[in-house]
């Protein structure tokens, strides 16, 4: 296991990207993360780093196909499948970090070299980071027939983060199209600053909040965003986006990955904010251990039985992990509970 260090800022763009090459799995070498060359299936993939990043800054958003494997995929399945036993009583739309906290394959997902990498090279303040930091993550599961509508808004008026400097990644877990929900942005939009949340009952929504209204977004910018399996869409956390309700008969499930710079402040100490790459600033932040992963309780996952040798480790957080009472730490009830303050939280939450 890696313990923790928080050595001060670095002080070039040099010397925090030899810092975030420092990566916490397999401790791998600049080159390796920060590279054009990517492995999908098995086969070199070269990704024109610069092109994607011209478009994410020139539209607020870009869709990179073929990211992940299949297997990876095969995995997210199970893990969906997986949550759905475990967490009954708990909204699909709604499984967020309550439950990542204790799961060692999602959290596994979140700092897969193909993610991190990506996130690094379209967002600039990455790379003069001393270290890139997993904000938040959150399935957005709508099964068929009942998954419900996500009203237009901006993510960034959700976040406590001060500055906001993270960008998100929506990685396919299905087939997502518009028959089932797919997420549609407005492009060019992230060039406006943050609105302020309103509450939004009008319809039935995951987030009970918008920040804007159907008559305030012109039809002609839209974009539905369609992805197969294993695809990402990256984005601005300005631009302004929705999807509609699933009415098909098959589900949309989707992984939202929040990587921000770890000279960002999350000013929300009960979000479980955790090192991916690189190094912490001195004094900022609450950060949280890697999960462990315990055996004959988690989802299985390839690697699950080195997972524990080499998990980042805070040690002011692993007196969380030392319990054994694991159906009570990862209760449906008590994740439910989190839920629902999670979503009392957000209906509280203001632009900073």
């Amino acid at each position: 296991m890696v313990s923790g260090q928080a050595p001060g800022v670095a002080t070039s763009q040099t010397q925090a990207m030899q810092a975030l090459s420092r990566r916490v799995t397999g401790h791998r070498s600049l080159p390796e993360l920060i590279s054009s060359t990517v492995r999908v299936r098995g086969l070199a993939v070269q990704r024109d780093w610069a092109r994607l990043h011209a478009q994410l800054s020139e539209d607020g958003y870009v869709v990179v196909p073929n990211v992940i494997d299949s297997q990876l995929v095969s995995e997210l399945h199970s893990h969906v499948d997986y949550l759905n036993e475990k967490y009954p009583t708990v909204p699909t739309e709604h499984w967020h970090h309550c439950i990542m906290r204790n799961d060692a394959f999602w959290v596994r997902v979140c700092t897969d070299s193909r993610l991190v990498e990506m996130a690094t090279q379209l967002a600039p303040f990455l790379q003069t980071s001393p270290g890139v930091a997993l904000f938040s993550s959150h399935y957005f599961n709508k099964m068929p027939k009942t998954g419900q509508a996500v009203l237009w808004h901006q993510d960034g008026s959700y976040w406590p983060l001060r500055p906001m400097d993270v960008i998100t990644l929506w990685l396919a877990v299905d087939r997502s199209n518009r028959h089932n929900g797919c997420l549609k942005v407005v492009k060019g939009s992230h060039r406006a600053d943050l609105r302020d949340l309103h509450d939004d009952t009008t319809v039935q929504n995951v987030l009970g909040s918008a920040t804007h209204r159907d008559d305030e977004i012109n039809p002609d910018d839209i974009v539905h965003l369609e992805l197969e399996p294993g695809d990402v869409s990256v984005h601005h956390p300005n631009i302004i986006h929705a999807s509609d309700p699933n009415t098909s008969e098959h589900r949309r499930c989707g992984l939202t990955i929040r990587y921000m710079a770890t000279s960002t402040e999350c000013l929300n100490e009960d979000q479980p904010v955790m090192v991916m790459a690189g190094n912490k600033v001195d004094g900022l932040n609450h950060y949280r251990s890697w999960p462990k992963y315990r055996p004959g309780y988690d989802l299985p996952f390839a690697g699950s039985d080195t997972w524990n040798a080499h998990r980042w480790v805070e040690p002011s957080d692993e007196s969380y992990f030392a319990r054994t009472d694991y159906d009570v730490v990862g209760s449906d009830g008590l994740m439910h509970d989190c839920t629902r303050k999670f979503i009392r939280y957000l209906s509280q939450v203001v632009c900073l």
